[in-house]
Order: structure tokens, then C-alpha cells, then sequence
């Protein structure tokens, strides 16, 4: 009976009465090993009932780590070794889902799926520790509880408990289970751990993450150290400070004999006189910098911002004197040509002269690319001895480029026309705007809206920059705008602006140019003597005839360089060879030597536009890059009636074509050259060669309206003709714009006849007379007249 009491009542191990099926917790986060007692939080309903089933049974779970961070849908979603637990004790929390503190007993296999889904329960191998008992396993036992002391010391989360608990146990393996399950190790490793099964392998993993938390502990420290010793520093330098103000003031002295920051910026201050607001935000923002910290921010923004108030020309400006006739003769000498130009400048400043008043004075130079806007800019500085300073606003989108960002931002800086002020370090310099045809809008603002405050002299005697936040009188400042085209410039700032028109320059200008300013100024750039290379008369011509036919004289000056590059190589490659070369030797070119230099012409007499066949005619046009001719085509074909329009014409410009062709089919019907069955059974097709190049506006007009007139009457028109002028639905022709730089581009297309709008005969006064020469102008009133004079058709 005693035997049967004390087997009754003999203690069975955890790991004996193990269930063969488990039902499976799945874990999102790391693995858990055995030997562990830990507490686990059950969130999805699936799982509570899990839970539940089993603590209502032998209290079996199994725990398994799911392969990739989604919830697990099935058994294949598990990792295939899991621990198996025990729940101890289960508390429902409030949310439904619940609490359990739960004691892992043994590793398992899963062997086969009983129910994929969840609840997922499956059959389970146990897996036991393959154990030596060698020294090695000893020494590595050792090693690892030692290494473990060493990072347990070093980090604060690891607590005196957890010391214990790892040299109270006995067995290896589960000694290497306890640490690697507190080391900061990435879940896929530890799972690593738990899949090996030899204990002598799984304590030579765990001692390779044992080391590398050293290292990292390592350069924690590093870092920690530095950082403190850092502290330290500044806190010294801070002390060290505070004493040596202490003393300084004691003594009366000042650091080095020099004013510090505060005491200059309030000297510069109180030499100025400011009143009213800018005394007010001045003092203010001083006050504040005496207060703060050097080492602050705020004391670096607050110190900028003074040192911008301190350099800014405050002082009334003394009144202009400059003379007029220095101020002629240095436009004269900066440009050739740009008579009406240059005499326009000179009575502006005479105006501002005789006023001794600037307010308002604002122009607008416009011309193509290249005739001397810019120059023309620093030639006007020059005669008025006044400071210059050109900034562009093309591309431009940001309207705090002109008006500056807030101090708040990091980086803040004041806009361009405050900054133009402080660099010039006068109130009344010469400012070029550039390119403000060009300038855009974005979500940033609109610049050109920003640029109309600075050019309104009603509202920038008060102009207040963002950066600044202060009332700045720029009403002084001589402003000179830029641009290729008035198109697209606002409205607004054309109506605040005098405008003056830079033309394009004839092939006789542009030698003159080059003979006096771009020859000499090439020489010298490309390290030769000012008359070391002279040019023929027929070579200068030749350029600008074959090489650099356009309205400005940039890429005559690029001819130019290329032509120097090559002498001067030339001139190198022969003095390697032979030592006594003369470098200085003076050469004179001729136009056939051009070839050797610049190569094969770039305009020849192919690319002059003529009019050799019935249905084409020569029109002019005026472009932001100039004036330009442009050979108009037409042809017909058999096909339903219509009209084909090619050559990317702007809507301006197909209506203007519509309007021509209909008076022209209605003049060829009165005549009877043509029938109405004809325009039904006929297509005409009107074209305007370079159809990559976008075309508007009605100045060609009479151009199309002859080139319909030559095709239906099959005749050609006279030989260097070109004409240009708006054509009405009832024939008359109206005025275009333009003329000058129409008439250069007509000259270089050797045009020797001009028929122009009579509304256009008081533009001819305006172009100079070596421009006119050679060329007969035409005025007319009448589409007839112009068919009668290109076509000889009444």
C-alpha cells in the first residue's frame, strides 16, 4: 500500500508528459528560447481562443516565428522550429485580447500539418541538446559567462538579476539559450540559434554576438566620452568668459585694445542719426545682441542683420555733376554706330541734370542679342561716375530674389537690389536689370509683380526689402532694364519705363566695329600685340558677309577669336622648332586667307532668298533675334477645295493667311484668270520654309497675298524685292513695326527694293542714312499697288 502511495505521489519532468500535437501561438517578433519565463501579450482573437482552449486543457502552446513581418496565414508562413510553453497564469485585458505569463520548456520540429489554418495545429519531433561533455564545452562555458559579465557591466539594461540567473545555471546549452536571448541580436539570427541543436555550435555562435556587443559597446563609449568631453568645453569656455566680462569691466577695458561687436555696431549707429521706425527696430535688434550668447544662433542672425543695417548708404546723396560732353565722348568711344541711341542717352541726363532730381529715371534698351545692351549700360555709369552693378533676372522665379526671404529661414538673404546697395556702397548707383522678358512665375511668387515696387517712384522712396523689414528711399537709383522683345515684358513695367530700341548692325557697321573695338580687344585677349594682325577691309567684310551674318556681333568677335587661337599656335609650334622666331612679326590677312582659318563659309550666295519661280515671294520679319526675311511658298494640286498651311504659324499668322488668300481668290475671279470650279477642284498648299522655327503676327500680310496672286496668275515677281505690311479683308495695308531692323535684314539679303505700309513713311526719318543706302523704300496704301509694283499685274 506504501509503495503504491509513493508512486502516486513521484514528481514526472515537464518534458515527459509533453503533448505529441500542439497548437501554435505565432510570433511577429523574436523567438523565444527554452528555459525562459516571460510574460506574453495576445492581441488577435485567433489566437485568444488558442489561449483559452489550452489553459482550459494541459496548458500546451507551441511558439513559432513567422518567416517574414505579415501575419501568418498558414503553417508554410512559420519558421519549421518552434519552442513549446506552458502557460502559468492567463489576465483578460480590456481590449479582449489577453495576458500570459508563460514558462518554455523544449525545442520542437514541426512533422506534419493538422490544421493549416488558423487555429493551426500540428504534430511535433522534440529536439534534444547534442551535448560533449569535453573541456572545450567547459572553456567555452567559461568564456561565454565571462564575456557576458564583461558587456553586463558596461550596459545599464542588463540587471544584477539577470547576472545571477545566468551563473546559476548548469547546463551549457541552456546557458547559451539565456544569453543569446538577451543580447541585442536581429530575429532571424536568433532564430538561427534555436535551429542549432548541437550545443557546442550554438556557444561558438553566441560568443561571435558576444563580441560584437563588445565592440559596439566600444565605440558607444568612444562617442559618449567625446560628447562629454565636448560639454566640458563649451562649459569651460563659457566660465572662462563670464570671468573675463567680469574683469574687463572691472579694469574698464575692452578685449585687445578693440571694440567688440556691440560697441561697433553702436558707434556705426549713432553716426548715422536714424529716426522714427529704424531707430526704433535698430535699437531694438542692438539691445538684443548685447543680451545673447556669442554662441547662439540668434546672436549670428541678430549680428548679420546689423552688419547689413551698418554697411547700407543711408546718407542723402550729394547732387549729380557730371558733364555732358565727357559723357558723349565716352559713349563715342565705348560704341560705333547707335547715333539716335547715344543722342537719346545724352539729353536724359541732361533732363536729370538740369532737374538735379533722379526719381523715376528708368529705361529699357531693346534689341536683338548682341548690339550692346550691357555695354551700353557701363558706358552710362562711366559718364555719370557712378557706381555699376547688373544683375539677371531671367529664368527668374522666385520673387524673393528681388525682395529678399525672411530672417527666420535659415541661410536668409537680403534680396538683389539691397544687396546691389551694400556692394556699390552708394544710394545712387547705376543698376542693370538684364533679360526681364525672360523672368517667370512659380508657386515661389512673381518676380515681375515684386519688380514693379522697385521701378514705381511713387512707392520705392519707401521700398521695404522682407530681409530688411525697413524703409529704404531707392529713388535715387538709376535703373536700366534689358530685353530681346517687349512681348512678353508686363504691361506695367513697359508704362514705367522709357523705352529706346537697339537695332541690329549692317555688314558696313560691323566692320567699323571691328576695325576700332573687337580686333584690338581679341589681339590682346589671345596674348598678342593690339597691331599684330591687321585686316584688309575685304576680310572684315567677308566675316560678316559669310561667317557672322546675324544682328549682333558676337559671333563676328568668335570668328575673331578663332582666327588669333590659330595664329598664335601657329606662331608657338614654329618657335618650339626653331628658337629665333620672331614673335613679334606683324601679319596681314586678306579675305582668301580666311578660308585657312574659319574654313568653308557658313552664308554663302545659295542662302540668299530669291523669288525665281511663280508662287514664292520675299517678306521681312522682326524677331526677338533681329530682323529676318523670309521666302514665302505656294503650290496647288488637284483635291477638295482648301487651304494647307505649313511652317508653325501662330494663330495671328493663319489668319492673316486666310484673310490673303480670300482677297487673292476673289481678285483672280473679277479678273477671270481663274474660275470657281478651279478653288473647288484644287487644294492650295502656302508654306514658310525653317519649320522648325515658330512664326506669328500679320505683318506678311501683302507677302502672302502676292505669293497667291503669283502662283494663281503664274507669274514671277521682280528680282530683290522683299515687302512687308498687314493686309485688310478689303485690301488696304497697315502698319507694321520694326522697319530699322527689318531694312539691316533686308541689306544683308541684298535687297534693293522695300514696298512698306504708307502708314510706316515717318519710320524711315528714324533709320540712319548709311542704312538706307542702296535701298529704294516703296510706301503704298493698296494691295493692288503692290501687286502692280512686284508683279506688274494692274
Amino acid at each position: 500500500m506504501s509503495e503504491n502511495k509513493d508512486s502516486e505521489f513521484s514528481i514526472i519532468p515537464t518534458e515527459q508528459i509533453l503533448p505529441s500535437k500542439l497548437t501554435i501561438i505565432p510570433l511577429q517578433g523574436r523567438p523565444i528560447f527554452p528555459g525562459i519565463f516571460t510574460p506574453l501579450m495576445i492581441n488577435s482573437q485567433d489566437d485568444v481562443k488558442v489561449v483559452e482552449d489550452a489553459y482550459e486543457n494541459d496548458g500546451f502552446i507551441g511558439i513559432v516565428m513567422v518567416k517574414k513581418d505579415e501575419d501568418a496565414s498558414s503553417v508554410a508562413d512559420l519558421c519549421r522550429v518552434g519552442t513549446a510553453a506552458r502557460i502559468i497564469k492567463k489576465m483578460n485585458l480590456p481590449d479582449g485580447g489577453v495576458n500570459i505569463f508563460i514558462s518554455t520548456v523544449k525545442r520542437f520540429k514541426i512533422r506534419k500539418t493538422l490544421h493549416n489554418a488558423a487555429p493551426m495545429a500540428v504534430a511535433v519531433e522534440y529536439l534534444d541538446d547534442e551535448e560533449a561533455d569535453t573541456f572545450e564545452v567547459k572553456a567555452l562555458t567559461r568564456a561565454l559567462i565571462s564575456e557576458m559579465k564583461e558587456v553586463s557591466e558596461n550596459n545599464p539594461l542588463f540587471s544584477e538579476e539577470m547576472r545571477l540567473n545566468m551563473v546559476n545555471i548548469d547546463n551549457p546549452g541552456k546557458v547559451a539559450d539565456f544569453i543569446a536571448s538577451i543580447l541585442n541580436v536581429d530575429k532571424e539570427e536568433q532564430q538561427k540559434i534555436l535551429e542549432t541543436i548541437n550545443v557546442r555550435q550554438r556557444m561558438e555562435q553566441v560568443l561571435v554576438f558576444i563580441k560584437k556587443e563588445q565592440e559596439l559597446l566600444k565605440v558607444q563609449k568612444k562617442i559618449q566620452k567625446e560628447l562629454n568631453e565636448k560639454i566640458e568645453k563649451n562649459q569651460r569656455e563659457y566660465f572662462l568668459r563670464e570671468e573675463m566680462k567680469e574683469i574687463q569691466e572691472e579694469l574698464g577695458e575692452t578685449p585687445d585694445g578693440n571694440d567688440t561687436d556691440y560697441q561697433k555696431f553702436k558707434k556705426k549707429i549713432a553716426e548715422f542719426n536714424f529716426e522714427g521706425e529704424i531707430k526704433e527696430t535698430v535699437e531694438s535688434e542692438l539691445s538684443k545682441l548685447s543680451m545673447m550668447e556669442p554662441n547662439s544662433s540668434e546672436w549670428i542672425v541678430t549680428r548679420n542683420y546689423l552688419e547689413l543695417v551698418t554697411q547700407l548708404p543711408w546718407k542723402v546723396p550729394a547732387l549729380d555733376d557730371y558733364d555732358l560732353t565727357r559723357a558723349k565722348k565716352i559713349l563715342d568711344e565705348d560704341h560705333f554706330g547707335l547715333e539716335d541711341v547715344k543722342k537719346r542717352i545724352v539729353e536724359y541726363l541732361a533732363v536729370r541734370k538740369m532737374k538735379q532730381d533722379a526719381k523715376g529715371s528708368i529705361l529699357l534698351l531693346v534689341g536683338p542679342p548682341g548690339v550692346g545692351k550691357t555695354s551700353v549700360g557701363k558706358s552710362i555709369a562711366n559718364a555719370m561716375n557712378k557706381p555699376f552693378y547688373r544683375f539677371s533676372v531671367g529664368g527668374m522665379r522666385d520673387e524673393a530674389e528681388i525682395k529678399g526671404h525672411r530672417r527666420t529661414y535659415i541661410g536668409a538673404m537680403p534680396g538683389k537690389i539691397i544687396q546691389g546697395l551694400k556692394i556699390t556702397k552708394s544710394s545712387t548707383p547705376v543698376f542693370m536689370i538684364d533679360e526681364v522678358d525672360k523672368m517667370g512665375s512659380s508657386h515661389n511668387g512673381d518676380p515681375a509683380s515684386a519688380l514693379l515696387e522697385v521701378l514705381d517712384p511713387e512707392q520705392n522712396v519707401s521700398f521695404r526689402d522682407t530681409y530688411l523689414d525697413l524703409p529704404f528711399d531707392i529713388s535715387n537709383v538709376f535703373f536700366i532694364l534689358t530685353a530681346n522683345t517687349l512681348d512678353t515684358v508686363p504691361e506695367p513695367l513697359l508704362d514705367r519705363a522709357e523705352i529706346i530700341h537697339l537695332s541690329g548692325y549692317i555688314d558696313q557697321e560691323k566692320l567699323e566695329i571691328a576695325k576700332k573695338y573687337l580686333v584690338p580687344k581679341n589681339l590682346v585677349k589671345n596674348g598678342l600685340g593690339k597691331n599684330q594682325v591687321k585686316y584688309t577691309k575685304a576680310a572684315l567684310l567677308e566675316i560678316a558677309e559669310e561667317y557672322a551674318r546675324e544682328s549682333g556681333v558676337r559671333n563676328y568677335e568668335k570668328c575673331l577669336d578663332k582666327i588669333h587661337r590659330k595664329i598664335v599656335t601657329e606662331m608657338i609650334t614654329e618657335q618650339e622648332k626653331n628658337a629665333k622666331t620672331d614673335m613679334k612679326k606683324t601679319l596681314t590677312l586678306d579675305a582668301p586667307d580666311l578660308f585657312k582659318y574659319l574654313g568653308k563659309p557658313v552664308f554663302d550666295e545659295s542662302q540668299i532668298k530669291i523669288a525665281a519661280v511663280p508662287g514664292t515671294a520675299i517678306g521681312l520679319a522682326w524677331t526677338s533675334m533681329g530682323g529676318d526675311t523670309l521666302l514665302i511658298e505656294a503650290t496647288s494640286f488637284a483635291g477638295k477645295t482648301g487651304l494647307v498651311l505649313t511652317g508653325q504659324m501662330g494663330d495671328v499668322m493663319k489668319e492673316s493667311s486666310q484673310i490673303a488668300f480670300d482677297w487673292a481668290r476673289k481678285f483672280v475671279l473679277e479678273r477671270g484668270a481663274k474660275d470657281a470650279k478651279w478653288f473647288e477642284e484644287n487644294i492650295v498648299h502656302l508654306h514658310i520654309p525653317e519649320g522648325a522655327t515658330p512664326k506669328d503676327g500679320p505683318s506678311a500680310g501683302i507677302t502672302m497675298a502676292t505669293t497667291f496672286v503669283s502662283l494663281l496668275l503664274n507669274k514671277k515677281i521682280k528680282p530683290h524685292l522683299a515687302m512687308t505690311g498687314e493686309l485688310s479683308l478689303t485690301g488696304q495695308v497697315l502698319p507694321i513695326g520694326g522697319l530699322r531692323e527689318k531694312t539691316v535684314a533686308a541689306k544683308r539679303n541684298k535687297i534693293k527694293t522695300i514696298i512698306i505700309p504708307k502708314a510706316n513713311e515717318r519710320d524711315l526719318e528714324e533709320i540712319p542714312e548709311h542704312v538706307k543706302q542702296g535701298i529704294k523704300f516703296i510706301p503704298v496704301s493698296d494691295v493692288r499697288e503692290v501687286l502692280e509694283l512686284a508683279l506688274g499685274v494692274k
